[in-house]
């Protein structure tokens, strides 16, 4: 079966940050079902493949989401996806969300790369004032990307999150593009 051809949007080092593409729709649908991509989303009901569909199809009206596949370059594989929800275009802000789907990917700096990507763009293009992210206690992972990245934690909602039989804290980060200008100098 031949490979559709990909436009990327964003051109990283080892991923690019494409267009969604819903020929792909039944991965998008397999990352967010696989329990260990769910854990940190919270999706406690399966997502169907048509479900998943709607998610990525584009909404009439203001758009409030910013949504891109995340491209391995050298794999020639789409391994996550990423990009902006809520996004406030009066007031210029947005929250930021990531997964690398494929466990394989996993541990390789590609999340820490898909996040400067984004960053830059939603800086640097669309001119945000301000960049949030929600990050539950227990996923080092993400928490350690924001953080690496120059995400500044600014508090945490206690116990917000039931995850492996506990009431966990939501991790509460934010980067303002005063920040993001001073680390460009």
């Amino acid at each position: 079966m031949e490979k559709p051809e990909v436009f990327p949007f964003i051109l990283g080092e080892n991923i690019d940050l494409v267009a969604i593409n819903l020929e792909h729709v039944n991965l998008y649908a397999k990352w967010i079902n696989d329990p260990r991509v769910r854990r940190y989303a919270r999706n406690t009901i399966p997502i169907t493949v048509e479900e998943s569909k709607k998610w990525f199809e584009p909404r009439e009206g203001i758009k409030e989401f910013v949504t891109f596949e995340i491209y391995h370059k050298k794999d020639k594989v789409p391994i996550g996806t990423c990009g902006y929800g809520h996004i406030d275009w009066i007031n210029r802000h947005a929250n930021t969300f990531m997964s690398i789907g494929e466990p394989k990917y996993w541990n390789k700096n590609l999340g820490t790369e898909a996040s400067k990507l984004l960053i830059d763009y939603g800086f640097g293009e669309l001119n945000f004032h301000k960049i949030y992210a929600g990050i539950f206690e227990p996923n080092i992972g993400s928490w350690s990307v924001a953080e690496k990245d120059g995400f500044v934690l600014e508090g945490a909602e206690k116990k917000m999150i039931y995850i492996d039989g506990e009431y966990v804290d939501a991790r509460m980060y934010r980067y303002l593009k005063e920040d993001w200008l001073k680390s460009k100098e």
